[in-house]
């Protein structure tokens, strides 16, 4: 009797040891799907769930219940290629040199796709790239597509009612054959339908281009949701913009609200396949924009005001539970999303990597953390170009900027949402101002940065404007007459 329960005891525990090990197992080799949601010039404050009287986004809404919601998300850069870069790199624009629209992402560098490819991931991309600096329809071959395999994308465009893209790997042009928030979202539908079962997890990237202007091209049917004489103008808006504030907002809000439509279809589709047990979500912009608030005309960005920097951020991750629907004050700057994302997946953080992994403020969200994210602009081009280049922080309740010149931001952002209060020299916040500037000191020197002139750093990467526009001059690709501009250092010719 003796012998049968010591050999029945060792049964149970040999088959406990196998299933741990099976449950090992399984755990390794099957990490939870992410699924990316960018969208381009979507301000942080242009939800329902963020407070705004007016926009309707009752899909995005139902997420933010369900996610961890970072209410004090910044874009490193506000405006797109170095959004993009930083946000597939965990580093920042002055490291890698990616601080211009329109200039080639080096192959060299290592980005989100090689990295969760290299653990077993397959790697999907739809939408806008704007990282390839070969003209802004030109074909992207395999090579130049860091480490995403399908591939239904183009460099830019915004012509949402017949917006062209090529298919893998074909060199012909194609087109969406509807409004391109709903036809990108059904192929991605078809897409995790397909590998939903799979041994592999996947990375799908979904960059969707709006609400980014034209705002006019939204269609009727949503901008009929919104007539101009009834949207609420924030105060800071100047009186010279008002007017032109409001047809921009009507189809601003219109393409809000139809993208919140096309996510929507996306989140049932992952319903659908109960996909959300093992699925990281994720759904940001890569910047806003101002619409006439500060006295600066709608579609400009690249700015440290909270119109132009501060984005939003949702994640909904597998293991959420109790923590579905909390918020999170502390900032979260571009390069902090991917070290964050491989913290949570469990994957090694390269060394090189500058952001911070903020995986355990999203696994126990605390709403009184605060931490110093960096935003930057090292070379304003285009509509900014007589702007002067800065480094900012944003923290839960502060903005804090400097130029060459010296300081020009210091806001208030809790009790002066609107930032129209400049507290810059005034002696009851003189403390708090140097404290501001020692945090921002410390995070450029993390990175071994310092507040230069514009053309110091555009002599160090060997950039060259267009003279009519201020920009890269990605036009000349049009007439088979363009240049590749890069970052030199690391251009392998």
């Amino acid at each position: 009797m003796i012998l049968c329960c010591f050999c029945s005891l060792l049964s149970c525990k040999t088959n406990e040891g196998k299933e741990e090990n099976s449950s090992n197992v399984a755990e390794i080799s099957k990490k939870p799907n992410i699924i990316y949601i960018l969208t381009d010039q979507w301000r942080g404050t242009a939800l329902g769930y963020a407070g705004n009287p007016d926009v309707k986004t009752p899909h995005l809404d139902a997420l933010a219940k369900e996610s961890v919601n970072f209410t004090n998300a910044v874009s490193v850069t506000p405006v797109c290629t170095p959004h993009r870069a930083a946000l597939l790199t965990g580093k920042f624009p002055t490291t890698t040199g990616m601080f211009l629209n329109d200039i080639y992402f080096p192959a060299q560098e290592v980005t989100m796709a090689e990295l969760f490819k290299d653990q077993g991931y397959q790697t999907a991309y739809w939408g806008k790239w704007h990282l390839d600096g070969h003209g802004r329809s030109s074909y992207i071959p395999k090579e130049r597509r860091q480490g995403f395999e399908y591939w239904k994308a183009i460099e830019c465009s915004h012509n949402y009612t017949k917006m062209p893209y090529y298919d893998n790997d074909n060199p012909k042009l194609k087109h969406w054959d509807t409004y391109s928030p709903f036809a990108i979202v059904n192929d991605v539908n078809q897409y995790i339908t397909d590998h939903a079962s799979d041994e592999q997890p996947f990375l799908a990237f979904v960059s969707i281009a709006t609400p980014h202007y034209p705002h006019g091209s939204a269609p009727k049917k949503y901008k009929d949701l919104y007539p101009p004489e009834k949207l609420t103008l924030n105060p800071n808006i100047s009186e010279e913009f008002k007017e032109k504030a409001r047809i921009e907002l009507q189809g601003y809000y219109a393409h809000a609200t139809a993208t919140d439509e096309a996510i929507g279809r996306l989140l049932d589709k992952m319903e659908e396949l109960e996909l959300f047990d093992n699925t990281i979500v994720i759904f940001s912009s890569d910047h806003g924009e101002m619409m006439g608030a500060h006295g600066v005309k709608p579609f400009v960005k690249q700015l440290a005001w909270d119109e132009a920097a501060r984005v939003p951020f949702l994640i909904r991750y597998p293991s959420i539970r109790k923590h579905k629907g909390k918020i999170v004050n502390a900032p979260l700057t571009t390069p902090d999303i991917l070290p964050s994302l491989l913290g949570l997946t469990d994957i090694a953080i390269p060394e090189d990597m500058e952001g911070e992994n903020l995986s355990q403020l999203i696994k126990n969200p605390n709403i009184h953390q605060d931490r110093a994210a960096l935003i930057m602009n090292v070379a304003p081009f285009g509509s900014n170009f007589k702007d002067q280049p800065y480094r900012a922080i944003r923290t839960k309740q502060y903005t804090y900027a400097v130029t060459p010149d010296g300081p020009t931001m210091f806001y208030d952002n809790t009790n002066d949402p609107f930032q129209q209060n400049n507290l810059l020299g005034k002696p009851e916040f003189q403390e708090i101002q140097k404290d501001l500037d020692t945090q921002l000191k410390q995070q450029l020197q993390h990175i071994r940065d310092s507040i230069r002139p514009r053309n110091y750093y555009m002599k160090k990467w060997k950039y060259k404007f267009d003279d009519k526009r201020n920009a890269i001059d990605w036009r000349s690709w049009n007439k088979g007459k363009g240049t590749v501009q890069s970052p030199q250092s690391l251009v392998i010719n």
